[in-house]
């Protein structure tokens, strides 16, 4: 298979100099250049355009914004966003996401070369291989590799007497790569009467609250990032913060999130086999799951798990996703009553509750 052509873009020589070097170090990808700014970025890419783009926000003359949205109008190219770990990088980067970037990855303000050969390296090449996969769509303005754990690490199986003693509906919602663009286009066209909603989308810590405060400024629901003990309820969504893991409890009829520590489940934290598989656990019938657009498998498994539950199960079907993993890997397990469009989950939100 061809290798990936990739061109880093960044102000910093160091971080150019080393993320070059954790990608070249995969045998599937190709580094085809690097550039200080986007404008230097443009003429040397004119030469042989990339698969995919690792890009800074932060740079002199042209911001990686500005870049981002000019490439998305004129040339849609697969972009996974090089960002700091800072509240302005967070809202920043967020806006990179809803402009087309697939993708995040944190950089540190100090120890940057540490952190991106140590701690980020495996996340970085990810990220890029994830990016390739894209479908993109004109838009106007070698590293050893942790156990794949499932969600018994976290939450032991659903048992067969789910409760079911409720009338109350909830709405679990499952993605990735893609899905900050795929969740804005269904929760902005949910009405306030919608059934309560539970989110995990695959983010970095820092970042899902900023996420969460762009939506709900979009929004007739409330949209936030969760917090230990928020009430599941019609007409809000939660989201789970990058980092931890969220589960769905019940106390009596009603329903309540507790967000937790614990170990990469699919090798993702949050997860979502770990959030769909508390909703089989606690919610029964009584939900609605939905794995929607991204990379690899997470939520496949914790999907079936609901379905055998006796919950309403969905995925967005290939056409209208930006990569089409999960939904079908949970296709494969017969995990799906129903393969859906993307601009039809919203009504069949609104229809559950």
């Amino acid at each position: 298979m061809a290798k990936i052509g990739v061109f880093v873009i960044d102000d910093s020589a160091v971080v150019r100099q080393v993320v070059s070097e954790v990608l070249t170090a995969d045998p599937g990808i190709e580094l085809i250049g690097s550039a200080m700014d986007p404008l230097f970025a443009l003429d040397k890419m004119a030469q042989r355009w990339p698969d995919v783009i690792v890009l800074d926000i932060e740079m002199p003359r042209m911001d990686g914004l500005t870049f981002l949205r000019k490439i998305m109008a004129e040339r849609p190219t697969p972009v996974v966003i090089c960002s700091s770990l800072t509240e302005k990088g967070a809202e920043t980067t967020i806006e990179a996401l809803a402009a087309g970037a697939i993708g995040i990855v944190c950089k540190p303000g100090i120890g940057v070369r540490r952190f991106l050969m140590q701690d980020a390296a495996v996340e970085l090449v990810q990220a890029v291989k994830a990016a390739s996969h894209a479908r993109m769509r004109r838009i106007t303005p070698a590293h050893a590799v942790a156990p794949k754990l499932s969600a018994d690490a976290v939450l032991s199986p659903p048992s067969s007497g789910a409760l079911t003693q409720t009338t109350e509906r909830l709405v679990a919602i499952g993605t990735s790569t893609g899905g900050t663009q795929a969740l804005e286009q269904v929760l902005t066209a949910l009405p306030r009467t919608s059934p309560g909603i539970v989110v995990v989308q695959h983010m970095p810590e820092k970042f899902t609250a900023s996420f969460a405060a762009r939506l709900n400024g979009l929004c007739q629901i409330e949209v936030r990032e969760a917090v230990n003990r928020d009430r599941v309820m019609p007409g809000r969504a939660l989201i789970a913060p990058g980092g931890q893991h969220l589960l769905v409890r019940r106390s009596g009829a009603q329903y309540y999130v507790e967000v937790v520590d614990g170990p990469l489940v699919s090798r993702h934290r949050p997860s979502v086999d770990v959030l769909f598989r508390s909703v089989a656990k606690q919610a029964g019938r009584n939900a609605m799951g939905i794995i929607m657009t991204g990379m690899g498998d997470d939520g496949a498994h914790g999907l079936k798990e609901m379905r055998d539950a006796g919950a309403t199960t969905l995925a967005q079907d290939e056409a209208s996703c930006i990569v089409y993993g999960m939904p079908r890997e949970a296709v494969k397990l017969d995990a799906v009553d129903r393969v859906v469009s993307l601009r039809s989950v919203a009504s069949e939100i609104a229809r559950f509750g």
